[in-house]
């Protein structure tokens, strides 16, 4: 492969990632014109359309489909492996792509951006809050922070946060009106700010447990939302008894009206992992993002 070709590759996988020929001149730093040029010129070399184009979106054929996955590991690993030769000195440096859920960037990855920035200036965070599942390889994200359980093989996980309970809590104006439940059958009379997941669209169902039996009590939902932050102000505001990870409430300030409900109900979540693909530590940016966020949580 001669370096136009591998240049007209690179090309192509952002437009792929970015699906969007303007959007991926953008992060290239390029002009539209040259992107569009690179990529007429790798379809001449293949004799077919590798995208799909309409005047509202681009999409990637069967034929581009097959290409972006016959070579993305290896432009992965030409990638790393120059990465690794150009800071065999140097400090780490360049940009580390991390998806996380909005509670693993409130609970964990937020309370550590100053410490991190001070430490590794010359790495650029670019931070993507994804409450569903995200690929690391399709979506081009170094690293990844998920509940162990979420984690795809293949991957390399360090677990950065123990196991949790998700709490149901009420605020003091919503008990004083309608009581406080004890048990699974009285919430029947309550009414329950629901979550629904952004990638599935599926409603968060309730889901209680009891000497290790699992219940599933039917409540009538005062709410639907797809944010951790609304759930939490709509109970504040007294809407309804709703759901928060137990640390994340603990971390809250100004929050301390919401009271906790039910707690010998609640179930418990899986440890939290960092997680990325085995040869994305060989690049020292990543290295360093790991090892700091590992080692600062381990000493917290």
């Amino acid at each position: 492969m001669d370096t136009t070709t591998y240049g007209q590759l690179a090309v192509f996988h952002t437009i792929a990632r970015e699906q969007s020929i303007s959007a991926a001149a953008r992060k290239l730093g390029v002009t539209v014109p040259s992107v569009s040029k690179s990529l007429r010129l790798l379809e001449q070399k293949t004799g077919v359309p590798l995208f799909a184009r309409t005047t509202r979106k681009i999409s990637l054929t069967e034929t581009g489909m097959a290409l972006l996955k016959r070579t993305e590991g290896a432009m992965a690993e030409l990638d790393t492996a120059l990465e690794e030769v150009l800071n065999i000195s140097g400090a780490p440096s360049g940009p580390v792509r991390i998806t996380l859920p909005r509670f693993a960037w409130q609970l964990i990855l937020r309370p550590l951006l100053a410490d991190f920035y001070r430490t590794y200036p010359n790495i650029q965070l670019e931070v993507s809050v994804n409450d569903g599942s995200v690929s690391l390889v399709e979506e081009g994200f170094d690293l990844g922070i998920r509940f162990g359980n979420a984690v795809s093989e293949g991957m390399v996980a360090r677990e950065i946060f123990p196991p949790f309970r998700m709490g149901l809590y009420a605020s003091d104006e919503y008990l004083a009106r309608h009581g406080t439940p004890t048990t699974p059958e009285e919430l029947a009379t309550h009414r329950l700010i629901t979550y629904r997941f952004g990638t599935s669209k599926r409603l968060s169902k309730l889901i209680l447990q009891s000497h290790g039996v699992t219940i599933s009590p039917d409540m009538d939902n005062a709410m639907i939302c797809n944010d951790i932050d609304t759930v939490r102000d709509a109970i504040s505001d007294g809407v309804g008894i709703g759901r928060l990870f137990e640390p994340l409430r603990d971390n809250m300030s100004g929050y301390e009206h919401l009271q906790p409900v039910m707690n010998n109900y609640w179930p418990t979540f899986p440890a939290v992992c960092l997680y990325y693909l085995p040869r994305s530590q060989r690049a020292k940016r990543v290295q360093a993002t790991v090892d700091f966020i590992v080692e600062r949580l381990n000493n917290r």
